[in-house]
């Protein structure tokens, strides 16, 4: 009885892991984790740290720690470019390593010098920060192991875009002032595994998206939007198995959500669209894959989320809408409070759907056709990251601080 018990709990403890942007399976969701549905600034906080520098990366949870990367330092100044750990149960710091040092560039003010999100695998801790480099770090005491800084481009409001893990290779974007491309590393050893080219006729290159693997027909594509199109690519090889255009789409943000053989993909800046694109086609699929768009609300910069066969996803100004997964029909666009300034991306956890503002409110939301607000939690502190989901409740990182939220 005993045994069983123990192999329960761990059971728990790999699905409270929140390993990278988006949770373990790449849209949000944390099924089987109870967070509260109520708190507020002085209710509800287990604990709250101080962190230095600044950066919109989400935590990310792994056993017994939390690991967040950061920025410290000035714009025009050179930067400090760290990875730090905490105890999940305390928020103690339990070590800090400087990674780079570098003169910083330009970022906008809705970015920072550190937003990509780590990845957590098997006692490693991978630290991306665009264009400055990628590193792979001991997660027991902040080692690292080795550093890739041949990739250098130039960007166009900072960095963004996380990497993901598949195979033994770290995938990410890089869609820069010219000349984008995806590459895969060896993360053994940081030595490029390949390099693809978007090859994506467009006026403004520059995105900032986070690759998404999915299993299409038994074979695993990365989807990775860019500007002007959205490319899934075969992760081993980095060949590119398809594309869907949409035209002088830019600054793409939103990480795509996938079901049923359809990618949902948010076209970023100039005109926002959300595109329904059948996976299971080759080439250009611009006009044989779409199932539906839609043109209203469709958000710049947080990313949509499924439950069951609804998808919903709010613009910037807290406007959330809910439609059909498969047809596309609008259920219902109501206001999620009266603030605005949605950059965090939403999660699914305790059968409820929580969206967070950049001024530190969290609407509470039951996924339905109908809309049903259970709650708006007032934290009171500036921060556009996301929640990392953890069993009990939600690691968040604000401009300041580095916080638990749960009983």
């Amino acid at each position: 009885m005993l045994v069983l018990i123990a192999l329960t709990l761990t059971a728990e403890q790999i699905r409270a892991d929140w390993p990278e942007f988006r949770g373990p399976t790449g849209d949000g969701h944390a099924e089987s984790a109870k967070p509260p549905l109520r708190w507020s600034a002085t209710e509800g906080i287990r604990w709250k740290v101080p962190v230095p520098g600044k950066a919109w990366s989400t935590p990310v949870v792994a056993g017994d720690r939390v690991f967040v990367s950061t920025a410290i330092g000035e714009d025009g100044s050179p930067l400090s470019l760290c990875a730090l750990a905490f105890d999940l149960a305390s928020g103690k710091e339990l070590w800090r390593t400087e990674i780079f040092h570098p003169e910083s560039v330009f970022a906008h003010q809705k970015n920072s010098q550190a937003s990509p999100t780590p990845v957590y695998a098997e006692g490693r801790l991978y630290v991306h920060f665009g264009h400055y480099g990628t590193a792979a770090l001991d997660a027991s005491d902040g080692k690292v192991l080795w550093t890739q800084t041949t990739l250098s481009y130039a960007p166009t409001h900072g960095n963004g875009g996380s990497p993901v893990l598949y195979g033994g290779k770290l995938i990410y974007a890089c869609d820069g002032e010219s000349d984008p491309f995806v590459v895969a590393l060896d993360a053994k050893d940081g030595s490029i595994a390949w390099k693809s080219a978007r090859n994506v006729v467009v006026s403004k290159t520059f995105s900032f998206s986070t690759p998404l693997l999915v299993s299409i027909q038994g074979k695993t594509q990365a989807i990775i939007p860019g500007s002007g199109a959205v490319i899934s690519y075969d992760p081993d090889t980095g060949r590119e198995i398809w594309r869907f255009r949409y035209g002088e789409g830019f600054s793409v943000v939103p990480r795509p959500v996938f079901q049923d053989g359809i990618v949902y993909v948010c076209s970023g800046f100039a005109r926002a669209v959300l595109y329904a694109i059948r996976t299971d086609g080759q080439g250009d699929v611009t006009d044989t894959h779409l199932a539906w768009k839609e043109e209203k609300r469709v958000p710049r910069e947080s990313s949509p989320i499924l439950v069951s066969k609804l998808i919903f996803f709010n613009d910037d100004k807290g406007i959330l809408s809910c439609l059909d997964a498969e047809t596309g029909a609008v259920h219902y666009q109501e206001r999620l409070d009266g603030r605005g300034g949605y950059s965090s991306s939403p999660v699914y956890a305790n059968s409820h759907l929580y969206f967070h503002n950049g001024d530190g409110v969290t609407t509470v939301i039951r996924p339905d056709k109908t809309f049903q607000k259970i709650a708006e939690n007032e934290l009171g502190e500036y921060g556009l990251s996301s929640f990392a989901v953890i069993a009990d409740g939600f690691i968040f990182r604000t401009e300041n601080h580095l916080l638990r939220i749960g009983k």
